[in-house]
Protein backbone atom coordinates (compact mmCIF):
# COMPACT_ATOMS: atom_id res chain seq x y z
CA UNK A 1 0.00 0.00 0.00
CA UNK A 2 1.29 3.52 -0.67
CA UNK A 3 1.36 6.01 1.67
CA UNK A 4 0.37 9.82 1.98
CA UNK A 5 3.17 12.37 2.30
CA UNK A 6 2.87 14.98 5.12
CA UNK A 7 5.95 17.47 4.97
CA UNK A 8 7.20 19.91 7.85
CA UNK A 9 9.36 21.19 9.91
CA UNK A 10 6.50 20.85 12.99
CA UNK A 11 8.14 22.85 15.54
CA UNK A 12 6.36 22.05 17.47
CA UNK A 13 4.24 19.04 16.01
CA UNK A 14 0.34 20.49 17.59
CA UNK A 15 -3.20 20.12 17.43
CA UNK A 16 -3.47 21.14 13.79
CA UNK A 17 -0.89 19.01 12.37
CA UNK A 18 -2.49 16.28 14.05
CA UNK A 19 -6.03 16.98 12.29
CA UNK A 20 -4.20 16.89 9.31
CA UNK A 21 -3.07 13.58 9.66
CA UNK A 22 -6.01 12.12 11.43
CA UNK A 23 -7.78 13.37 8.06
CA UNK A 24 -6.19 11.50 5.85
CA UNK A 25 -5.84 8.06 8.74
CA UNK A 26 -10.07 8.59 8.72
CA UNK A 27 -10.03 8.29 4.35
CA UNK A 28 -7.97 4.61 5.38
CA UNK A 29 -4.68 6.41 4.02
CA UNK A 30 -1.68 5.25 5.76
CA UNK A 31 0.90 8.56 6.25
CA UNK A 32 4.30 8.84 6.28
CA UNK A 33 5.08 11.77 8.43
CA UNK A 34 8.49 13.66 6.90
CA UNK A 35 10.16 15.56 9.32
CA UNK A 36 12.48 18.04 7.79
CA UNK A 37 16.02 18.26 9.71
CA UNK A 38 17.03 21.68 10.00
CA UNK A 39 20.63 21.37 10.98
CA UNK A 40 20.74 25.16 12.70
CA UNK A 41 19.09 25.50 15.81
CA UNK A 42 17.19 28.81 16.32
CA UNK A 43 15.49 28.50 19.50
CA UNK A 44 12.66 31.16 18.23
CA UNK A 45 12.17 29.37 14.76
CA UNK A 46 13.68 26.05 15.27
CA UNK A 47 13.68 25.40 18.83
CA UNK A 48 13.11 21.21 18.87
CA UNK A 49 15.82 18.63 17.27
CA UNK A 50 14.55 16.57 14.77
CA UNK A 51 14.70 13.67 16.91
CA UNK A 52 12.59 15.56 19.91
CA UNK A 53 9.86 16.67 16.43
CA UNK A 54 9.75 12.22 15.78
CA UNK A 55 9.37 11.49 19.70
CA UNK A 56 5.67 14.46 19.75
CA UNK A 57 4.45 12.63 16.56
CA UNK A 58 4.85 9.19 17.95
CA UNK A 59 3.33 10.18 21.57
CA UNK A 60 0.69 11.80 19.78
CA UNK A 61 -0.68 8.75 18.07
CA UNK A 62 0.88 5.93 20.27
CA UNK A 63 -1.69 3.44 21.24
CA UNK A 64 -4.44 4.53 18.68
CA UNK A 65 -3.01 3.87 15.84
CA UNK A 66 -2.38 0.25 14.00
CA UNK A 67 1.53 0.32 13.82
CA UNK A 68 2.46 0.59 9.86
CA UNK A 69 -0.27 3.27 9.02
CA UNK A 70 1.97 5.64 10.18
CA UNK A 71 5.53 6.20 9.07
CA UNK A 72 7.78 8.78 10.68
CA UNK A 73 10.60 9.94 8.79
CA UNK A 74 13.51 12.46 8.26
CA UNK A 75 13.79 14.74 5.34
CA UNK A 76 16.60 17.25 4.44
CA UNK A 77 15.51 20.82 4.30
CA UNK A 78 12.92 21.13 1.64
CA UNK A 79 13.32 24.24 -1.10
CA UNK A 80 10.05 23.29 -3.13
CA UNK A 81 7.89 20.11 -4.09
CA UNK A 82 8.10 19.29 -7.52
CA UNK A 83 6.78 16.37 -9.96
CA UNK A 84 6.74 16.38 -13.70
CA UNK A 85 3.98 14.61 -15.65
CA UNK A 86 1.03 12.39 -14.17
CA UNK A 87 3.08 10.13 -11.83
CA UNK A 88 0.67 8.03 -10.19
CA UNK A 89 -0.34 10.34 -7.65
CA UNK A 90 -2.37 13.20 -6.07
CA UNK A 91 -1.37 16.26 -4.46
CA UNK A 92 -3.72 17.56 -2.18
CA UNK A 93 -4.44 20.48 0.01
CA UNK A 94 -5.83 19.54 3.63
CA UNK A 95 -8.36 23.15 4.42
CA UNK A 96 -8.75 22.58 8.41
CA UNK A 97 -11.81 24.23 10.23
CA UNK A 98 -11.34 27.52 11.31
CA UNK A 99 -10.57 26.67 14.94
CA UNK A 100 -7.95 24.44 13.75
CA UNK A 101 -6.81 26.44 11.10
CA UNK A 102 -5.64 29.42 13.80
CA UNK A 103 -3.16 26.71 15.65
CA UNK A 104 0.22 28.49 14.94
CA UNK A 105 3.85 26.96 15.76
CA UNK A 106 5.04 30.90 15.99
CA UNK A 107 2.42 31.43 18.69
CA UNK A 108 2.87 28.27 20.69
CA UNK A 109 6.87 28.65 20.34
CA UNK A 110 6.11 32.52 21.77
CA UNK A 111 4.15 31.39 24.84
CA UNK A 112 7.37 29.68 26.02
Amino acid sequence: MRYSLYIGRFQPFHDGHEWCVRQMLDEGKKVCIAIMDIHDYDPENNPYPTEEVRKMVIQRFYGEVNVGDIEVVEIPAIESVNYGRDVGYEINELIPPKDIEQISATKIRNLK
